[in-house]
């Protein structure tokens, strides 16, 4: 038998082994070229989005702690079903389905290519912000293949231009979109316009009407004197944290505390635009010179006049 021991120090090294494995590999999860007119680039993907970085939960059971197994049952009879029990049905009506079977998914199969194929390039400005799905990094796929993917990457960059194409993945086609990123070149999967409702069906959006003309000028005096770069600005998930900090917690045993958000108080507009310009400009006085001499904090100064007296 092993002599090793476990120590609950090693708990905390697991939960970070746990949250952060994979986080700086990066490895292609598609292989395949782009092709624009007689242009071919050999190219790989990458996951643009961390996803060891999500937090997952299991469902056990509360008596045994035992996992939970996913069973599927027809909704009326209560019968348990097996997969070759189980066809696909597209509802058209409510309670009425017509039945889709594999045969009728291969008469409309589209054979993948391994190719991007780039339909046309577009202004940055003309794609909305709507469609854009799931992004992915693209490299270059070798050293003959750099010097492409450079060629593309710089022409983008400086006509100031997008490719928009399709690709067939898994059978299915994807609208995608090609841009230049930080001295690479990103791919975004694009929705389909038709995916998208229009802001004119919110509710109430046909009441907005015209501001009124003092709190517009405050507004924007507020909005100016708050401007800052994004990179200022904290964008840490702070639910994210704290859901890690409550695991470890758990983990060593530590009691969780939690807590009730208050609600921020509501006060008229005009009011809350002038207290909100003058706390803007409050914030970015720039700090007074140190010269090093201690301040004394109101309990010392309590202290010292009690000497004194």
């Amino acid at each position: 038998m092993s002599n090793l021991q476990f120590h609950p120090a090693d708990h905390e090294l697991c939960v970070f082994i746990f949250l952060t494995f994979n986080q700086t590999v990066m490895r292609a999860i598609w292989k395949g070229h782009i092709r624009f007119s007689l242009v071919t680039i050999p190219i790989r993907i990458y996951n643009a989005i961390d996803s060891a970085q999500t937090i997952r939960f299991n469902q056990l059971s509360k008596k045994t702690n035992n996992p939970v197994k996913y069973e599927k049952k027809d909704k009326v009879t209560d019968e348990t079903l097996k997969s070759e029990d189980i066809v696909k049905g597209y509802q058209y009506e409510p309670g009425q389905y017509v039945i889709i079977d594999q045969q009728d998914f291969e008469k409309i199969k589209l054979k993948s290519t391994k190719i991007i194929d780039i339909e046309g390039f577009v202004n940055k400005d003309e794609v909305h912000p709507t469609l854009f799905d799931a992004p992915y990094f693209i490299g270059p796929d070798g050293d003959l293949a750099a010097k492409t993917y450079s060629l593309l990457m710089r022409t983008l960059n400086q006509t100031g231009k997008m490719g928009v194409g399709r690709v067939v993945l898994r059978e299915k086609e994807s609208i995608i979109l090609l841009t230049p990123h930080e001295g690479g070149l990103m791919l975004y999967k694009l929705r389909n316009p038709s995916e998208i409702r229009g802001i004119k069906d919110v509710p109430k959006i046909d009441e907005v009407g015209e501001a009124d003309k003092g709190q517009l000028d405050l507004a924007k005096t507020l909005v100016n004197s708050m401007s800052k770069s994004f990179d200022s600005i904290d964008t840490t998930d702070h639910y994210h944290e704290a859901l890690k900090e409550m695991i470890m917690a758990k983990i060593e045993g530590k009691e969780v505390v939690s807590f009730v958000e208050q609600e921020p108080e509501v006060v008229d507009i005009m009011t809350a635009l002038k207290e909100s310009i003058e706390k803007a400009k409050t914030e970015k006085k720039p700090m007074k010179k140190s010269t090093g001499k201690k301040v004394e904090t109101s309990k010392e100064s309590a202290k010292t006049k009690k000497k004194a007296g």
